[in-house]
């Protein structure tokens, strides 16, 4: 657990034992982050700020979507960000935020043992970083929570951009004709889908999150209205960038099938054209084989004969579906 207190000279660190005094003044915002929602940090948020129980259980636990509750003296917020992980799977990332008056608690949610603990801490190393040059001085725990979320939205665009990056090297692919194996083509491909699917999912959600809690009077102070307003501003952006380059890869997939579907129909044409050649010959054959073909005796002038009709009514099919344009 980490504590400090940001104020206009810059950032302090302090210990835990600091943190009932910090409150208690009127200096800076004090800010505490937890990697883990361990049981000492769990006492902190229990009798310390004296958080909701049920807000607490909520840091504790995993949550699928995000949410806001918001209490008298302040709000609890539920976000997720994206984590590529192996063969496609994509890591919901949780952070969870506690903005009151003077304080904004950071809470890391618990994470998939596969992800790397330095992911989870991305938004608070970004904001930490601008803090410590001497760029981003807030005055409000709102702005420190608006600088987090920022980096949030900033991570979600990063990961659009890389999953672009992957649907334009499939369309390439697809224009080329150069796929490599089908199987492991399509898998690409629904791969990157999913993750902008993932991607949209969550700005369309945070997008929702943001802009009911801008539309409630009580506990949001009207000079952090037009911060929330931004927010959700963000997260619709993020939710137009993940959804056009979607329905730009559905256009690639729909070219990959009409290809594929084309292929198809032409191989079954083919086909049918080569069944309609030899029905001739297997009729003929069938019929008048055996009585031209025998173990005492063959007619061979029969034989020739109806190797020659065969031939003719060969090449008369042949003609037809050359006039029908089949090949």
């Amino acid at each position: 657990m980490e504590v400090r207190l940001v104020t206009r000279d810059g950032v302090q660190d302090h210990p835990v034992e600091d943190l009932k005094a910090l409150l208690d003044g009127d200096d800076g915002v004090v800010w505490v982050d937890i990697p883990t929602c361990d049981e000492a940090a769990t006492r902190v948020l229990t009798e310390v700020f004296r958080f909701h129980p049920r807000a607490v259980r909520d840091s504790v636990e995993r949550n699928r979507v995000p949410k806001v509750h918001v209490y008298p003296d302040h709000v609890f917020v539920v976000l997720h960000a994206p984590q590529m992980g192996k063969s496609g799977h994509v890591h919901y990332i949780e952070l969870d935020q506690f903005i009151g008056p003077r304080f904004l608690v950071t809470v890391h949610g618990p994470i998939n043992p596969a992800v790397d603990p330095e992911a989870a801490a991305y938004e608070t190393r970004e904001v930490l970083r601008r803090l410590g040059t001497g760029r981003f001085r807030p005055t409000s725990s709102y702005e420190l929570a608006y600088a987090v979320v920022t980096a949030l939205t900033r991570r979600l665009e990063e990961f659009i951009e890389q999953q672009t990056r992957e649907v334009w090297q499939l369309e390439q692919r697809v224009t080329s004709g150069h796929l490599g194996d089908p199987e492991v083509f399509l898998e690409e491909m629904f791969q990157a889908r999913h993750g902008l699917i993932v991607a949209r999912t969550m700005g369309a959600l945070s997008r929702e999150i943001f802009g009911r809690l801008a539309t409630i009077g009580r506990t949001v102070p009207p000079a952090a209205r037009p911060l929330l307003e931004d927010m959700v501003d963000q997260f619709a952006r993020v939710y137009g960038l993940a959804d056009g380059q979607k329905e730009y890869l559905q256009g690639v997939i729909e070219f990959y099938r009409t290809r594929s579907d084309t292929k198809m129909t032409i191989a079954a044409e083919r086909l049918a054209v080569i069944a309609v050649v030899t029905l001739p010959v297997t009729a003929l054959s069938s019929i008048l084989g055996m009585n031209l073909i025998v173990n005492e005796h063959t007619h061979w002038t029969l034989l020739v004969v109806t190797i020659a009709i065969m031939v003719i009514m060969s090449g008369i099919l042949l003609d037809w579906a050359k006039r029908q344009g089949w090949w």
